[in-house]
């Protein structure tokens, strides 16, 4: 028996491969295909199942390609109505998998159809479960996604609750839990760096599993939980109804344009443009009213964020040898309607002689001789509230990043402003976004708070204050 955990950092996702005797099952994959093909058939395997365990809503998941790829079956719990062909499972239902078995679990309260897929090793005991969204490595899936017609997050909360005390408690210490996100992800709120452990140390150390009543359950897990990511409805919809083949996709997206054929592109079809060079690159020289979300950081879960339409057409700049890359990991997330790259990168615009924008960015050092209190000047703070509040240039306001659109009329465009998050990843995002809204006093802080702290600006906490 093999088991692998295929896990992508930018969307804090564990994908797995499972081989027992010349047969394969993969649980939760990406879009791409080939990691698990190129596993198969490096060991003589065939995929025969690919299980997923809930509608996923942080990213298009690759049953549809992969299935047809190989010819495995779709496999989903109990509640899971598609517009495609699938085995709806039953509760209890059990999986031969070469020597292994693979029992379904329903585990209702991330999502309706949520289901945990119990492991049953050759000698016939219970050596893993993978949990999807209802078990995590120090938290539990969030219950408000789903909410539908009278249904409450409260409601599934409740149903949560009954299944991990039902299905999975009950189970013994020594199984290991593989679960489909870690830290990072926004389908929960406490989530460990760590990626795998033994049910045993979550009983122990997750706090929701701490609760001595259901209602305890109910306020621990629905407090503090921030607003979805605006993508996750989409995402959802598109793994519950089906989606466009990824090799047209990547087809598609992969086109290379010159200068010319790039400008002419992008004023035919409205096309965003969508620059993922890193910040320093970026803010020395751009395609004016491009947006700038570095692929250098939480690339997929800020796009969806930033970008709300889906079908929204996309121009890409990218770092030379990473067109590819871009389009597939903007697919991963739904954003299929990539019309090509621009060929030699920005070097080519410039090359070219076509018009250039750039952004003011200086020193946590420089910020400190223009910030005086007296001065009053303008900062922008783009982190989360909950970073805001732990500590923050005196004086500031706080505009986190993924509702600064929210903000726009509470920004001066008359004086400088000077925008910074916690190291520099943010801000530029968030100074390139101003600049397209037509803002052209926006100044980058390099380094962020964590290069202002250094510095003799005032730093104050909501907490002392």
């Amino acid at each position: 028996m093999i088991i692998e955990q295929l896990y992508t950092g930018c969307l804090a996702q564990g994908a797995y491969y499972i081989e027992s005797n010349g047969e394969a099952a993969i649980i939760d994959p990406l879009r791409e295909t080939t990691p698990y093909t190129r596993k198969a058939q490096k060991a003589g395997a065939t995929i025969k199942y690919v299980f997923e365990t809930h509608f996923h809503a942080d990213f298009v998941s690759g049953h549809l390609d992969l299935a047809q790829k190989t010819g495995a079956t779709i496999v989903y719990g109990p509640n899971a109505n598609t517009n495609y062909s699938v085995y709806l499972a039953q509760d209890g239902e059990t999986f031969a998998l070469g020597n292994v078995t693979i029992k379904v679990l329903h585990t209702p309260g991330h999502t309706l159809e949520s289901t945990t897929y119990l492991l049953i090793d050759e000698s016939g005991n219970d050596y893993a479960i993978f949990t999807g969204d209802t078990l995590f490595i120090g938290d539990v899936g969030r219950p408000d996604l789903a909410i539908k017609g009278e249904l409450t997050e409260r409601d599934l909360a409740g149903m949560l609750y009954d299944s991990l005390h039902e299905k999975i408690i009950p189970l013994a210490d020594n199984v290991i839990v593989y679960p489909a996100h870690g830290a990072g992800s926004a389908c929960g709120k406490n989530m460990s760096k760590e990626t795998t452990d033994t049910l045993g140390n979550q009983k122990r150390f997750n706090y929701a599993l701490q609760a001595k009543s259901k209602s305890e359950f109910i306020e621990k897990v629905l407090d503090g939980l921030t607003a979805a990511p605006a993508y996750f409805a989409e995402n959802a919809r598109l793994n519950k109804e089906g989606y466009e083949p990824i090799d047209q996709v990547m087809q598609r997206g992969s086109q290379s344009l010159s200068p010319d054929a790039f400008e002419a592109a992008v004023n035919e079809t409205g096309a965003l443009v969508l620059d993922v060079r890193n910040a320093v690159d970026f803010a020395k020289g751009f395609i004016p009213n491009a947006i700038n979300i570095g692929l250098n950081g939480q690339f997929a879960p800020w796009v969806g964020s930033l970008i709300p339409d889906v079908t929204q057409p996309i121009a890409l700049v990218t770092p030379a040898g990473q067109e590819e890359e871009t389009v597939l990991r903007l697919a991963r997330v739904g954003y299929d309607n990539c019309i090509g790259f621009l060929d030699g990168g920005f070097t080519s615009w410039q090359q070219a002689g076509k018009e250039v924008d750039t952004i003011e960015s200086i020193s946590a050092e420089e910020f400190a001789t223009r910030w005086q209190p007296h001065n009053n000047v303008a900062v922008v703070d783009v982190r989360k509230p909950i970073e805001f509040s732990d500590e923050h240039v005196a004086g500031a306001a706080n505009m986190p990043l993924d509702t600064l659109n929210d903000h726009m009329t509470e920004i001066q465009r008359n004086e400088p402003v000077y925008v910074h998050c916690a190291g520099g990843y943010r801000s530029m995002v968030a100074n390139s976004i101003l600049k397209a809204r037509g803002f052209q006093n926006v100044v980058n802080v390099e380094g962020g708070m964590a290069a202002i702290k250094q510095t003799n600006v005032a730093v104050e906490s909501i907490v002392n204050n």
